[in-house]
């Protein structure tokens, strides 16, 4: 016994001096443990993957066989494969362990402090997204630790006590082959659509928030799942002949030369308006100005794809009318910019933040912008650094004067930096707390947070007020669109809505867009309402942020580029086209499920969009210049 146990717990292989009964326990011994360790490594991501908002989530992931299957089973084929290739347990858990323990801590954290998700597409940006979390303040969290400690903890263990080698080269080429083999036959299972719909776990989630239903099928799964969507692949039932016979039927539609008048985009990082919010005591000023802006403007509810962070979905679908505005473009895509540039226009913009964010320089350049400044422009009147709406405003407005002294008309779209998330909890620094608002039944943390969002909202107008009253003054004809990319961030898993008591569950209409819109307004100076004949005042349809451009080429009197003018049935029939499974019908009714005519024409629409991307119109503008 005692031979038997040195062997079992200590020796690198049984040898030939256990009896074949006690190699056989000793193996099973081994891989007891390995995949035990795999199984716990899969058990402590799951911790992880449902961030803050409630263990609830994780019970019904352990209820689940499937679900839980498919979150286990990544690190025990992988742990597996390794075992075969290097042949000692030890190393292959600790390999298969530091990618997954990053992935989940790393998801937690982005949970926390933007309510997004990590998805497969986020391994093309790791640069940037370590720069940001520069500016979020880590916070010590116990799953956190458990889930080191579990990595530590399995891997010494394993080293210790489950020391049986592969060294047969045959056996270890056997076992790699069948976890290939595994993998193999769990891809198409990962990939299936069908599956991942039919393993839902919606009971303590907000329905239409991809966020939660990403987070509430664990994370390893809904990772892998999304590797798909990392690159773009043709809708289902996407055909290149039936795409091109309708867009035979279409040429870009020219703008008229006495028709062409300045464009200027601004999208404020984080603006909505909560005035109409009755749990929100807020001071009259803060929204004074742009209450006065809208009156005298035309505006809508923009309804967006994101909630408190995810900046390019709203921007680039703006851009490009494509519906997720996410796509990591590599190469020059068609877009609205590119038409308005074969129109003569001039396209550029500004950002007062860093220029590897989101990789705006290159994809900018992609989707038609000549001239786009960044931070280390801006750095030079903020010693460096991001620059605030005090800066940035009056240079943009300085900038887009300039350029209207141009022969050649002018697209400009902007984004601020104001508004960004996180608020401080701690230090109001607008002013007191009580000069943006009241509400003294929350806590004081939380009063903070508000009092930091509004009095940016506050600040922003001021400058904002400057830049509407120079182009007012400007004798060249200017249309300003100004939106808002999302809801802001206020608090760790939306703390601060929580504890107002908003309805972000999505259950209902009115919870739907307390989650998903913001506001749009597009305001003329005299110059403009004469030459399109337009006052822009009035009420516009609510729309996804891939048709504001629709909005904006009606009120100018455009027929735009063929794709615009290809997709209009289903901007009028389909407004909100959400990429979360939801819609807004023409009527503002809000839908899951389509009628046998809109989804005919929300499957045109996603053909159609994907041949956007596929297909660059404009090469001939590049070769000219």
């Amino acid at each position: 016994m005692k031979k038997f146990l040195g062997f079992f717990l200590f020796q690198k292989h049984p040898g030939e001096e256990l009896a074949r009964g006690q190699r056989g326990l000793f193996w099973v011994w081994n891989w007891v443990l390995l995949v035990g360790a795999a199984v716990v490594l899969g058990l402590a991501s799951l911790t992880l993957a449902i961030g803050s908002y409630g263990w609830n989530i994780f019970f019904d992931i352990l209820k689940k066989p499937a679900l839980l299957c498919l979150n286990l089973l990544p690190t025990v084929v992988l742990a597996v494969l390794l075992y075969g290739i290097i042949g000692r347990s030890w190393i292959a858990y600790l390999i298969t362990a530091v990618p997954v323990a990053a992935l989940s801590i790393g998801n937690f954290y982005k949970l926390a402090f933007r309510d997004d998700p990590v998805v497969a597409a986020d391994l093309f940006v790791l640069g940037e997204a370590g720069k940001m979390a520069g500016q979020y303040k880590l916070f010590y969290a116990d799953k956190v630790l458990f889930t080191v400690l579990v990595v530590v903890v399995s891997t010494v263990l394993l080293a210790l006590f489950a020391r049986g080698r592969l060294r047969n080269r045959k056996s270890r080429l056997a076992v790699a082959l069948a976890a290939l083999i595994a993998a193999g036959a769990l891809v198409p299972v990962y990939h299936s659509d069908k599956i991942y719909k039919a393993n839902s776990n919606t009971e303590h989630i907000q329905m239409w928030a991809a966020n939660q239903q990403y987070l509430s099928r664990g994370l390893l799964y809904p990772f892998l799942h999304s590797i798909k969507e990392a690159v773009r692949t043709p809708p289902k039932g996407y055909s290149q002949k039936e795409v091109n016979a309708l867009l035979a039927q279409y040429e870009d539609a020219p703008i008229p030369e006495e028709q062409k008048v300045n464009i200027v985009g601004i999208m404020l990082e984080a603006f909505a308006d909560f005035s109409d919010y009755d749990q929100i005591e807020i001071a009259p000023e803060v929204y004074e100005y742009y209450h006065e802006l809208e009156a005298e403007s035309f505006t809508g509810n923009l309804v967006t794809n994101i909630f408190a962070g995810g900046t390019i979905n709203s921007e680039r679908a703006f851009l490009s009318g494509i519906s997720s505005g996410d796509h990591n473009y590599r190469t020059s895509t068609s877009s609205y910019v590119w038409y308005l540039r074969s129109q003569g226009y001039q396209t550029s913009g500004d950002h007062p933040c860093y220029e590897w964010f989101y990789n705006r320089p290159n994809i900018n350049e992609y989707l038609g912008f000549e001239r786009y400044r960044f931070a280390d422009y801006y750095s030079q009147f903020c010693k460096g650094g991001v620059a605030y709406d005090s800066i940035f405003m009056p240079q943009l407005t300085a900038s887009i004067l300039e350029q209207l002294e141009s022969d050649r008309p002018l697209f400009s779209f902007s984004v601020s930096y104001q508004g960004h998330g996180p608020y401080s909890s701690e230090k109001c620094r607008w002013g007191e707390v009580d000069d943006f608002v009241g509400n003294h039944e929350l806590d004081e943390a939380s009063r903070t947070i508000l009092a930091n969002y509004f009095g940016s909202v506050q600040d922003t107008q001021s400058h904002l007020k400057e830049l509407v009253d120079a182009l007012r003054e400007s004798e060249e004809p200017v249309v300003l669109v100004l939106f808002g990319d999302h809801k802001p961030w206020l608090g760790n898993a939306a703390s601060v809505y929580s504890a107002l008591g908003i309805d972000l569950s999505g259950q209902d209409k009115a919870s739907f867009y307390n989650y998903w819109s913001t506001r749009y307004l597009m305001w003329a100076n005299d110059a403009a309402k004469e030459m399109l004949g337009n006052d822009f005042v009035g009420t516009g349809p609510d729309v996804s942020p891939c048709f504001l451009m629709n909005v904006l080429f009606e009120q100018c009197g455009w027929a735009g580029d063929a794709y615009m003018q290809a997709v209009y049935d289903c901007w009028k029939a389909l407004p909100v086209i959400g990429t979360h499974g939801q819609y807004i019908t023409a009527d503002g009714e809000l839908v899951t499920v389509l009628s046998e005519e809109q989804q005919i024409l929300a499957d045109r629409f996603a053909m159609l969009e994907y041949d956007r991307m596929k297909h660059f119109a404009y090469s001939e503008i590049l070769g000219k210049e």
